[in-house]
């Protein structure tokens, strides 16, 4: 038996995580972060949220504690956020909640207050070798898969996580919800940016913390082409929203807000052969250089490529990484680790 603190986040993953881990004998206690100052009634961090958290730890028979993390994550997820846009960056805020938050100040004080690891919803899978090492596995459903946002994970934090959903599918965790009467058996999945609201999105976040400044768009000749009203919003590979009218398809090729240019090029001159990365972490130590499966957002697909040191260089071209983005290396469904854009 071990001493767990379950992340209640209010959804149906994180319920069913506790009462996995409550089913396997361990002495768990539910624990929802106030991540940020959510006023609008639903979502994220929102009191709606919190009381069914704290039904559902009720409903398995454990108590319940809120912690307010709300100064970490203004620091280390919302900031660097809008700093990341304002220098035409796109950032992506869960895997930085996922490295600063949830598997560090989170796991940290788990540590301190004497308990042996934390558990949460997540869809991935750890497994431990007779070596004791740990591997950061795909999820079972590969449509839910989440092992993306956890590459920063190393071994001390995989050997003290527990990610009992990763093991099934979405359907059977709403179906095990509802045979526990659990109240988030139904509740759709959350979006994956807590903070950014539905209502105002990305301008108005933003647009509460930096001017916005309209911009030009160029091709690849320096032509104007068409203009922006905020070259802060504006990520690589963008098509959408370019003002450069009929014709043919232009796309984000770069962003300059110092400048207030955005350089616009065709679907060709869109693709790259290989991406650097920054701020690399390894889940097992670095490997050798090799073939690897490349993936460049939570959802996308893993394209054949070989990691040189930090370049990742593709099998075939491909579309460009925003700078900023993470990419994520893979062997088959093991997560190797991953790196930033630059």
């Amino acid at each position: 038996m071990a001493r767990l603190l379950a992340a209640l986040s209010g959804g149906v993953d994180s319920s069913v995580a506790a009462a996995l881990a409550v089913e396997s004998g361990n002495e768990v206690v539910g624990v929802t972060l106030r991540l940020w100052e959510n006023d609008t009634g639903s979502g994220c961090c929102s009191v709606a949220e919190i009381d069914d958290a704290r039904r559902v730890a009720h409903r398995l028979g454990i108590d319940h504690w809120v912690w307010r993390f709300t100064d970490d994550f203004e620091a280390h997820v919302v900031t660097p956020y809008a700093e990341a846009h304002a220098r035409g960056l796109t950032p992506n805020p869960c895997i930085e909640c996922n490295r600063q938050l949830k598997f560090g100040r989170f796991l940290r004080r788990a540590v301190q207050l004497g308990f042996d690891g934390v558990v949460t919803g997540h869809h991935a899978r750890v497994r431990t070798g007779p070596d004791g090492r740990h591997r950061l596995l795909r999820g079972t459903d590969t449509a839910k898969d989440q092992s993306y946002v956890l590459y920063v994970l190393g071994q001390d934090e995989l050997g003290r996580c527990r990610f009992p959903v990763g093991e099934t599918t979405k359907i059977d965790v709403r179906q095990r919800a509802a045979a526990l009467g659990l109240p988030t058996a139904a509740k759709p999945d959350s979006q994956d940016a807590c903070f950014v609201t539905t209502s105002g999105g990305r301008p108005a976040l933003l647009g509460s913390r930096m001017t916005l400044h309209p911009g030009r768009v160029v091709d690849t000749a320096g032509r104007t082409v068409g203009t922006v009203d905020a070259v802060e919003l504006v990520t690589v590979g963008q098509r959408r929203g370019l003002g450069t009218g009929g014709g043919a398809r232009r796309y984000a090729l770069s962003v300059d807000p110092a400048a207030g240019v955005v350089v616009a090029g065709t679907h060709d001159e869109l693709a790259v052969d290989e991406v650097e990365l920054t701020e690399v972490t390894w889940t097992n130590g670095e490997p050798a250089d090799g073939e690897v499966l490349a993936q460049a957002s939570a959802h996308g697909d893993a394209v054949a490529a070989r990691v040189e040191g930090r370049t990742v260089r593709f099998a075939s071209p491909r579309r460009r990484v925003a700078p900023g983005q993470s990419v994520v290396l893979y062997r088959g469904d093991e997560v190797l680790g991953g790196g930033i854009a630059s």
